[in-house]
């Protein structure tokens, strides 16, 4: 367990090392002003002592009078404010400078990372990182940081401080604080685990809240609502309990806290010894004045470290976070590398696991992609298709075997060589809240307005542009929100024309077009692909009847290959999935069947390795097989 403390403390230490100077600067400051407020409280008490005594007093050598006093009030009393203003404000000066620093940083190193591991944590838990995390440590040396300097500086002074006024009220006073602690450790003894099932059971109810309110459009396409509510309740209801056992576990000694380490007991302690002493004759009153002052000084500042503890928490858990990403190697690159001449694909005896899997998600995949051919991969879901696709660009490195490009491996690349060579258009669509030529600018931020308008020609999306009001400088909105899927997805294939990369790897790009955009999405692609090395992840069967090469997967593996009438005539897992297809279209896979729907698209284009287009052009609304 301190082990586990420890390292916490250190690697929280080393996330806000850059800003230690603001630190070390606040805290001391603010331990100077809470000597300064101590102070202050002394003069106060003197200053009563001073109205008791008729107006004047000689004390410590010095013949206090009562303007005298007031001065001294004065002046500490501000100096204690100033000092502690100037400690907040350098530990903000950190905290901002940090949250810049670790930003910054952040950004770069998952610039660097490998774009699976991006995929793999999903853009939600990175953002969490990178916003909450980082706002969590900036309130930790903002607010935490200065208290810290008081919470050890204050009781420490205070408590010399009163045993040099009074050893017997010292006993009574510090006697309080102890009995407290002793009340609190006991009452908090299962604190951390009833904590823990709290901060699971917020996560959930987060949770659920985000998707009850995410979902809200498609939830009520369906139905009322009333399915996704009655999680959205069962969530709260669980909530509830928890909150409730919370609340009767630690709201006792949440009160029992503000109650002993606050004034009244401690207070109530001093005078009832106070008065004892008097009557016995051993005690003044201005003594007791002063030692009402301090003691209760001297208790208040242990409230903060009660706080401080659950600061302290949040930000050894946030710096671990960003220290996990941080600590991620990142993907490394060749400076100069080869180019490839040709664009043939080779993977060669390729396995492949994801981090902290078992299973392989690639084992043993060899296949030949040649210049100019259309390859599509098929399979269900988990079979490896996706996987494939994106070993071929690095998203991450391969376990065994070797991926190369015209013979060389793609761990020789330059990113940008590699990223040049090949271009991927997805079936999510993404873009940036900027305007459509910006957007379709990112594939080659030097292009010209004329090149812009030629990509937009052939994406089949310059006629809709030139229809809004401000034409190519309309901006997207974010993520895009102000266009229809399919106006998305020829802005995006926009790009991929843009960056006329040879080789184009595709993931059903019309898979959520409507059916107005599908026809002009579909040639749009077929201009795209045009004189490409072009990898077709299938989820429409309906799409791939003409490519020259299929590639069944099944747990990783390449279970067929061929052609689409091949792998009809070999009658194994293609076939199957086609027979499925076409019983779900109410086909008969042995009837004789019209011209036109011989297990092809109809009205698809030709594909070939010799300038052929890719994708087929089949009607709008025509059927599809998902696999």
């Amino acid at each position: 367990m301190s082990n586990k403390k420890s390292e916490g403390d250190g690697v929280l230490w080393r996330i806000i090392r850059p800003v230690k100077t603001h630190i070390y600067s606040a805290m001391l400051l603010h331990a100077f002003g809470s000597v300064a407020t101590i102070a202050t409280l002394l003069l106060l008490s003197l200053m009563i002592a001073v109205l008791l005594n008729g107006g004047s007093l000689f004390f410590m050598g010095i013949n206090w009078s009562l303007p005298g006093t007031l001065i001294g009030v004065g002046a500490v009393g501000l100096s204690a404010f100033i000092l502690s203003s100037i400690a907040f404000s350098v530990s903000h000066l950190g905290a901002f400078e940090l949250e810049v620093d670790l930003r910054t940083k952040l950004a770069e190193h998952m610039a660097q990372l490998p774009l699976g591991y991006i995929i793999t944590n999903g853009t939600g838990a990175l953002k969490k990182v990178v916003l909450d995390d980082v706002k969590n440590l900036h309130v930790f040396v903002a607010d935490s940081t200065p208290m810290i300097g008081r919470s050890f500086t204050a009781p420490v002074v205070s408590l010399i401080l009163i045993f040099a006024i009074d050893w017997r009220l010292a006993l009574i006073a510090l006697s309080v604080l102890i009995l407290g602690m002793i009340m609190m450790s006991i009452a908090m003894k299962d604190y951390g685990e009833i904590r823990q099932e709290y901060d699971a059971s917020l996560g959930k109810i987060n949770a659920a809240v985000i998707e009850f309110i995410q979902a809200m459009v498609v939830v009520r396409t369906f139905d009322d609502g009333t399915s996704s509510f009655k999680r959205y309740h069962k969530a709260l209801e669980s909530f509830q309990g928890v909150f409730i056992k919370w609340m009767d576990k630690c709201s006792s000694p949440s009160r029992l806290s503000m109650i002993i380490f606050g004034p009244l007991p401690t207070m109530a302690a001093v005078i009832a010894g106070g008065i004892f002493f008097i009557s016995k004759g051993t005690l003044s009153v201005p003594t007791l004045v002063a030692m009402l002052f301090i003691s209760t000084a001297m208790v208040d500042a242990f409230m903060p470290l009660m706080w401080l503890n659950n600061f302290l928490r949040k930000s050894k858990t946030a710096a671990n976070r960003i220290e996990e990403i941080l600590s991620m190697p990142t993907m490394s690159y060749v400076e100069r590398g080869e180019v490839p001449g040709e664009m043939t694909i080779r993977f060669d005896d390729v396995d492949f696991s994801y981090e902290n899997r078992k299973e392989k998600a690639l084992s043993g995949v060899s296949f030949t992609a040649l210049p100019g051919a259309s390859t599509a991969l098929v399979g269900p879901s988990g079979a490896g298709k996706s996987t494939v696709a994106r070993l071929l660009p690095r998203f991450w490195d391969i376990d065994k075997g070797a991926i190369t490009i015209g013979g060389v491996d793609v761990r020789e690349m330059t990113s940008e060589d590699l990223m040049n060579t090949v271009t991927f258009v997805f079936q999510d669509t993404y873009l940036f809240h900027d305007t459509l030529a910006n957007n379709i600018k990112m594939a080659k931020p030097d292009a010209t307005d004329e090149e812009v308008v030629e990509a937009a020609k052939a994406a089949q999306i310059h006629d809709f542009i030139m229809e809004l009001p401000e034409g190519y400088d309309t901006h997207a909105g974010e993520r895009g929100d102000r266009l229809s899927g399919g106006q998305r997805q020829r802005i995006t294939i926009a790009r991929a024309i843009l960056r006329n990369a040879p080789i184009v790897v595709l993931d059903e790009a019309t898979a959520f077009a409507d059916p107005e955009s599908e026809e002009e999405i579909i040639k749009a692609i077929s201009f795209l692909t045009r004189d490409k090395t072009v990898i077709t992840i299938a989820h429409r069967l309906s799409s791939i009847t003409h490519v020259d090469q299929i590639l069944v997967f099944d747990k990783g593996e390449i279970v067929e290959r061929g052609k689409h009438e091949e792998l009809l005539a070999n009658r194994g897992v293609y076939a199957g999935l086609w027979s499925n297809y076409k019983a779900a279209q109410g086909w008969d896979l042995h009837a004789k069947q019209p011209a036109g729907t011989d297990g092809s698209a109809t009205g698809s284009i030709e594909t070939g390795s010799s300038g052929k287009n890719v994708f087929p052009v089949e009607h709008p609304n025509k059927g599809a097989a998902h696999v």
